[in-house]
């Protein structure tokens, strides 16, 4: 069998064709022996692809739902919410419309009245900084972030799972 088929791989081999062994040639066993086979590559054939379509826009560097009115469309930049939504819209005089029927030149506005705002990367590093501020100067919202105990006042004898975390059993901790 094995004879059979590197007689078959011998007659379709080309002369400067990729060669390898009989072993790794089309999952033979390992216990086949050794001969050296060349493979015939045939040329790649073209793939018909469907023509390209615009699947979102990119707004602040954020790829915007394409389906979506451009009002929540917005808000998938992080910074903009509802109201900088409806602000942003108003100051560049665009209808509130799916953001797949928005021309060049519509887009074009929307990014740079964007622009304007401090969004995304710039704005999580603006946050970072500042709560590393808090941290250095020793103050007591800086002392809660770093230990992960809610900030702004509220109870931890219960709740306050989101910051606190899964809860620890202590042994021994009983009324």
């Amino acid at each position: 069998m094995a004879a059979l088929l590197a007689e078959r791989a011998a007659s379709l081999s080309l002369a400067g064709r990729h060669s390898t062994t009989l072993r790794s040639f089309e999952g033979f066993r390992a216990s086949a022996p050794r001969f050296t086979v060349h493979v015939c590559r045939q040329p790649a054939q073209t793939v018909r692809r469907p023509p390209l379509r615009i699947e979102c826009a990119r707004v602040g560097g954020v790829e915007i739902p394409n389906q979506k009115r451009i009002e929540y469309s917005l808000q998938y930049i992080f910074g903009v919410g509802h109201t900088t939504a409806k602000a942003i819209l108003v100051e560049t005089g665009i209808e509130n419309k799916r953001t797949r029927e928005l021309s060049e030149e519509e887009l074009t506005n929307l990014r740079e009245e964007v622009d304007k705002y401090t969004v995304e990367g710039d704005l999580r590093r603006f946050n970072a900084l500042n709560i590393k501020r808090l941290r250095d100067i020793g103050c007591y919202r800086g002392r809660r972030h770093a230990v992960g105990l809610p900030v702004h006042g509220q109870r931890t004898k219960t709740n306050a799972r989101t910051r606190k975390g899964k809860i620890k059993t202590m042994p021994g901790k009983k009324k």
